[in-house]
């Protein structure tokens, strides 16, 4: 079985309680959660919780809800523990829980190297950056990969770094440079190898768990895709996510 996990901890250090956090009168979890259920290639979805509250919200709006417990750090880990719990699951999908609007053929896009390959164990999606604002910031991870789309390293500097560009604008221009979209397919033995490994010293300097993965020789397959997510880490993300979606309902209500 394609097992979507969607790890909702309640405690973000950057948005306090976001799982909760309201997007046009209903939780983000719920838009994550309606997004999700649009794969076609997942065979059941659930929300990894550890906290009573959205454990509540999330059951009254009809998910399938697991408590984890409190002191779970990442949310590997938590669909880890999960997924220890599944003895039917084949592969899992890791999808954030403040993913609102992630689009089902991401999902879909992402898993199917692991259904038409089976020496693939690991996944995730990439996607070109066309913006400088994307290119400098360090809350968006960067990712470069070999020619059989194996990703090499992540960071959130700039990479690669072009030499001959003058400008932020023709580095973009003169070469590709993708953002890694923090969707992970894993097949639950990987899950459960990576979970199990300490970290790593690459990973605690950038803060990206993923690394941990490549620093222990494991293959991490990169998708590119052209579809594009919205992730809310801070106040001013939620904002964005709000008015994406007033808009959205504004193009809904013309189209009727």
């Amino acid at each position: 079985m394609n097992i979507g996990i969607i790890p909702a901890r309640f405690a973000s250090s950057r948005l306090m309680g976001k799982p909760l956090a309201s997007i046009g009168g209903r939780p983000m979890i719920q838009h994550t959660y309606e997004s999700v259920l649009k794969s076609k290639l997942l065979h059941e979805v659930i929300i990894a919780v550890d906290d009573e509250k959205v454990y509540q919200v999330a059951k009254n709006f009809g998910a399938r809800v697991m408590m984890t417990p409190k002191e779970i750090a990442t949310g590997s880990d938590r669909i880890a523990f999960v997924a220890n719990n599944l003895p039917d699951a084949d592969i899992i999908v890791n999808i954030q829980g403040d993913e609102p609007f992630i689009k089902g053929r991401m999902i879909d896009e992402a898993i199917e190297p692991l259904i038409f390959d089976k020496t693939v164990n690991v996944s995730t999606l990439a996607r070109r950056i066309t913006n400088v604002d994307d290119l400098k910031s360090p809350n968006v991870v960067k990712v470069v990969f070999d020619y059989d789309n194996f990703a090499m390293y992540f960071s959130r500097s700039p990479i690669p770094y072009v030499r001959d560009a003058h400008s932020n604008q023709d580095k973009i221009e003169q070469a590709e440079i993708f953002k890694h979209v923090g969707l992970y397919v894993y097949r639950k033995d990987a899950l459960l190898e990576f979970t199990s490994m300490a970290p790593t010293d690459l990973e605690q300097y950038e803060k990206l768990e993923q690394l941990r993965m490549l620093e222990n020789g494991m293959k991490i397959k990169i998708v590119v895709t052209e579809l594009d997510s919205l992730s809310v880490d801070t106040p001013e993300d939620l904002e964005k996510a709000r008015a994406y979606y007033r808009k959205m309902q504004r193009a809904g209500k013309s189209k009727g």
